[in-house]
């Protein structure tokens, strides 16, 4: 009687599966799933205006339970973003309750990704950067979603769920 072992092999970027059989024979069967940004960012994007003041800009976290709003100019292009950070920035340093508009806080020209960049390329440029959100942009450099450490998160626990056997 033979066995079939599979070994379930996860990669950041590729779901690779191998089929190992009996004895001295291998049979070797390779699968890709490649992940993309697409896959797990968060949608619709959360967008202020540059002269949206900074509380605004809390309550709107606040009210869409996210970690960072991307700021647009009147075109709707990505000019910065505004994170928590950003926000206890302004705390700390009893900016809150002047009406700043929002350009006075935010991060400019931050880091982006396209739909179609590779999860794991994508993790490398968040931690590169030393950053939680990266704002997913089109080719005019328009918003389409965020991608954030919570959503790369929830996928890796996903993944973990799957190889433990608990389907879900």
């Amino acid at each position: 009687m033979t066995s079939i072992l599979f070994h379930l092999k996860i990669e950041f970027n590729t779901l690779k599966l191998h089929s190992f059989m009996w004895g001295s024979l291998m049979f070797f069967r390779k699968r890709r799933l490649p992940l993309r940004v697409s896959d797990l960012m968060s949608t619709p994007p959360i967008t202020a205006g540059e002269d949206t003041p900074i509380e605004e800009i809390a309550k709107i976290m606040w009210d869409n339970r996210v970690g960072s709003v991307m700021i647009v100019d009147g075109e709707g292009v990505l000019v910065g973003i505004i994170t928590e950070r950003d926000i206890l920035y302004s705390v700390a340093n009893n900016k809150v309750g002047k009406g700043l508009p929002a350009y006075m806080i935010m991060t400019e020209n931050p880091v982006t990704v396209s739909p179609d960049t590779l999860i794991i390329d994508a993790i490398s440029r968040m931690r590169k950067a030393n950053v939680r959100h990266l704002p997913v942009v089109d080719g005019s450099n328009k918003p389409l979603g965020m991608l954030s450490l919570r959503d790369v998160t929830d996928a890796l626990l996903t993944l973990f769920h799957i190889l433990h056997g608990e389907y879900y």
